[in-house]
């Protein structure tokens, strides 16, 4: 049958049309894959050939207020495998394991295992040196991968309050797990191709992607005051050997920390030589137990801000214990301290004087002012672990429970809930939240990122309140129980606290924790200190004889060392036996040594110069010191100089 040619011609045409049809298609699917998945396929196949090895991010440092570095981080190499391009396993096992000090057959499963790229667990976080070996070896498959460990300066120095890292630079305790978010970073890698043999592809370059640095964290720390809190704890320890120890200053009038410590302590780098109660107890901020009498002061606001005694008219007499519901509650000074005012109540902390203003404030209005300072209840300090303390519940508070309440017992507070309710009670009323991280900084661009600013919760007492109680605790220091914490110059108030530490419900015997709270200057305060000892052997224990000194040496030198000048207005120091009064060094300069005479009968001389006149004293008249102190004099022949003065003119 013969075909047209009208039909070869049509059907030639539908042919040519397909064709087409189909070679546009093909041309649209390879534009499209060209030009719309060309780099999603590429990248998609790199992903196939890449290799990473980890770059680790460095981990934001730790300063104090002052750019003092408190937590670094250190290089530390790590050893990567990656098994398919190892060609002689059994050798490159060897030499690893001789280099990195483990077994030849833990190094072969290492070299042999099926996976894109291994971590050696015995080669991480080495040193340079050892780095350095395992480079000197040539192995094909081995890599040494940038990373770093922390790396804290200063040993056991504010240990619980930094804590430490594990092997993966992750906060596991203190600052550095409750701010490690910030800290961490992110992860960056060096990324090499290699084939489905493992064999690198030498025609495509590595990619490097630089790991992101954490922030720098900037705190209210002042390592000056630390370094003074350290060294007078450490002191204490070697004479008393205490069961443990905590010390807090703070600036009353922000709640920024300044200082904090406790004992037992650890060295955050070796954290697993030590027990894991040790480094997992912030002891001021964890730790609850009876205040005892620097709770006091508690009541003493709650009283003066009612209007319910006058410190000065007002009288009370001790016979040295009182009667109150059934029960008998004592004195500590056996006999009592007969009639005082109730300055002299707070001066000589008297627990009957205290049983009575709890009494006159009654149960509810004394709870309501116990809670507006923030007992029972977290202060919000910015550290893990931060206790609550336990009140009574008001329901169960009888007579009784009132009366141990007034004067510290019966009631478990933490050592940074007193700092900030005692802070409150002298800075003018206001109750802060605590804090102790500062800044957090960008350490590229220097870029503040955040930034803590005082948080005032709350007005507690008026400003006259506050200023009674600062003078009555000024008075404690200078005439009262708190004499060993005067600090010549300054205007230091505090108070006292002695309470029975308690076991399976019952007081032990002769088994204290002693602590004092002072601040100063008392007209317009800059620091507070809290200082408590828990069971301090071969000593008296009582705050004031173990803890008032303690806070007192913290006391004089934190404050010249921030810079707060002496104060005018010193209340006159009440000197009791044992203490010596201090010797007033008189002005001598212009004196001759025939005028001196036996002026400095209590005091050390030592000279310098030729010449009969004193030109210069050190140090200057006014200054008091303890009897047999040295002074320098220096001498000039001062006559002698203007007579050849005036010949020259």
């Amino acid at each position: 049958m013969r075909v047209s040619n009208v039909t070869v011609r049509k059907r030639l045409t539908i042919s040519l049309l397909v064709g087409f049809l189909i070679f546009f298609i093909i041309d649209v699917r390879l534009g499209y894959v060209q030009f719309a998945l060309g780099n999603i396929l590429t990248d998609g196949a790199k992903d196939l050939w890449s290799r990473n090895i980890p770059f680790e991010p460095e981990r934001g440092e730790i300063v104090d207020r002052n750019g003092v570095a408190l937590a670094t981080n250190k290089s530390a190499p790590t050893v990567y495998v990656v098994p398919r391009q190892v060609k002689d396993p059994a050798k490159t096992a060897e030499q690893l394991a001789a280099v990195l000090n483990f077994s030849k057959e833990k190094a072969y499963q290492y070299v042999t295992k099926s996976a894109s790229i291994v971590r050696i667990n015995e080669g991480r976080k080495i040193t340079h040196e050892k780095a350095n070996e395992v480079r000197d070896l040539n192995l094909e498959g081995v890599y040494i991968g940038e990373d770093s460990k922390r790396h804290y300066p200063f040993g056991n120095y504010l240990s619980h309050v930094l804590g430490f890292t594990g092997s993966d630079n992750q906060g596991l305790t203190g600052l550095e797990a409750y701010y490690d978010k910030e800290l961490m970073g992110e992860e960056g890698s060096v990324k090499f191709y290699a084939n489905a043999k493992g064999q690198r592809m030498n025609d495509m370059a590595d990619d490097y992607e630089a790991p992101v640095d954490g922030l720098d964290l900037k705190l209210t720390i002042d390592s000056k005051v630390q370094t003074i809190v350290e060294r007078e704890l450490d002191n204490a320890q070697a004479q008393y050997n205490p069961d443990g120890m905590i010390a807090i200053a703070m600036d009353p009038n922000t709640g920024e920390i300044l200082a904090m410590s406790s004992r037992p302590g650890f060295d955050p780098a070796e954290f697993q030589e030590v027990d894991p109660e040790v480094y997992n107890r912030n002891l001021p901020v964890w730790s609850t137990y009876e205040p005892g009498s620097t709770f006091k002061v508690i009541t003493l606001a709650a009283a003066l801000e009612e209007g319910k005694v006058d410190l000065e008219n007002d009288h009370f007499h001790d016979s040295g214990s009182v009667k109150v519901g059934g029960a008998t509650l004592r004195c500590w000074k056996r006999g009592g301290h007969g009639s005082q005012t109730y300055l002299e109540v707070v001066q000589n902390s008297c627990n009957p004087g205290f049983v009575q203003l709890g009494e006159s404030l009654g149960k509810d209005t004394l709870f309501k002012y116990i809670k507006d300072f923030g007992f029972g209840q977290k202060t919000g300090i910015d550290l893990q672990g931060e206790g609550k303390g336990i009140l009574f519940n008001l329901d169960r508070v009888g007579p009784v429970e009132l009366a141990t309440t007034a004067f510290g017992q019966g009631v478990s507070v933490t050592p940074i809930q007193q700092v900030a309710a005692i802070s409150a009670a002298i800075n003018g009323g206001t109750l802060y939240t605590p804090y102790i991280a500062k800044e957090l900084v960008d350490p590229r661009t220097g870029e503040i990122v955040m930034k803590k600013s005082p948080v005032a919760k709350r007005k507690v007492i008026s400003e006259e309140t506050s200023e009674k109680i600062r003078y009555a605790l000024e008075s404690v220091v200078a005439q009262g129980s708190g004499g060993r914490a005067f600090v010549e110059g300054y205007r230091v108030g505090g108070k006292t606290g002695t309470a029975q530490k308690v076991k399976d419900g019952r007081y032990m015997e002769n088994n204290h924790i002693v602590s004092f709270i002072g601040f100063a200057p008392a007209d317009d305060p800059q620091l507070v200190v809290y200082v408590a000892v828990d069971n301090p052997k071969g000593t008296t224990q009582f705050g004031g004889v173990v803890s008032a000194p303690i806070v007192g040496s913290i006391m004089g030198d934190s404050l010249r060392a921030l810079g707060v000048e002496p104060r005018k207005g010193q209340l006159e120091k009440e000197y009791k036996w044992p203490d010596v009064p201090l010797i007033e060094v008189p002005d001598v300069v212009g004196m001759t040594k025939t005028e001196l005479g036996d002026l400095f009968v209590n005091l050390k001389i030592e000279t310098s110069g030729e010449g009969n006149v004193v030109v210069k004293q050190t140090p200057e008249a006014g200054v008091k010191l303890k009897e047999g102190s040295t002074i320098r004099l220096y001498f000039d022949n001062v006559e002698q100089k203007e007579d050849e003065k005036e010949k020259e003119e």
